[in-house]
């Protein structure tokens, strides 16, 4: 599917066919494309928890206002962010740059997030947002429909998934295949509304 087409039908979909399973290749097929989403400083804080059991699932349902989604999509992805990627071998997100290159962002990890916790939370859930996007199309060019959710208690889901502490929740991603059309969209902004030249 091309990509514009692919923008243009992705949808949040609320219905999905509770029968049907990604395979483990679509299912990784899905994470390597995300994983090719990009992160500041290469640091790709992002962790992709696939929850399949189903008990873990219905707790996390019953903790998302029994949304069915949580249960009948093929896939539930919950969104996770490790805050303190940038301290954690930073090293290694360099490691096939030429040494001029690593020798100068390596040091700059530690200097841009060291003690900037609001910087750490921001970059975490701006390459979260990113790698959802991503995920999402690439589900819809796969022939797949999505949804992506923040109507859930966080807390709750944290404890369901055991979160690390040094981990947030970014959103939860539904992914399976759609049984109703969604709605018409239901109202988008003008052209003109949303497009500033230069300035306010």
């Amino acid at each position: 599917m091309d990509v514009f087409e692919a923008i243009e039908k992705r949808r949040a979909v609320k219905h999905f066919d509770a029968g049907h399973r990604l395979s483990d290749q679509e299912v990784k097929t899905l994470i390597e494309a995300a994983m090719k989403s990009p992160t500041a400083f290469n640091l790709q804080h992002w962790r992709f928890v696939v929850v399949t059991d189903p008990e873990r699932r219905r707790q996390i349902r019953a903790a998302a206002w029994d949304q069915a989604q949580v249960t009948d999509a093929s896939l539930l992805i919950v969104l996770c962010a490790d805050l303190k990627a940038w301290e954690k071998q930073p090293d290694r997100y360099w490691r096939n740059a030429p040494e001029a290159v690593r020798n100068f962002l390596v040091p700059a990890i530690g200097e841009y997030y060291r003690g900037n916790e609001q910087a750490q939370r921001d970059e975490a859930l701006r390459s979260c947002g990113i790698a959802a996007q991503t995920l999402m199309l690439a589900a819809k060019g796969m022939g797949y429909d999505s949804c992506p959710m923040d109507g859930f208690d966080f807390n709750q889901v944290a404890r369901i998934i055991r979160l690390p502490a040094d981990h947030l929740i970014s959103m939860m991603i539904a992914i399976g295949k759609g049984t109703k059309e969604p709605w018409p969209r239901p109202g988008q902004l003008e052209f003109s509304e949303v497009l500033v030249r230069d300035h306010f």
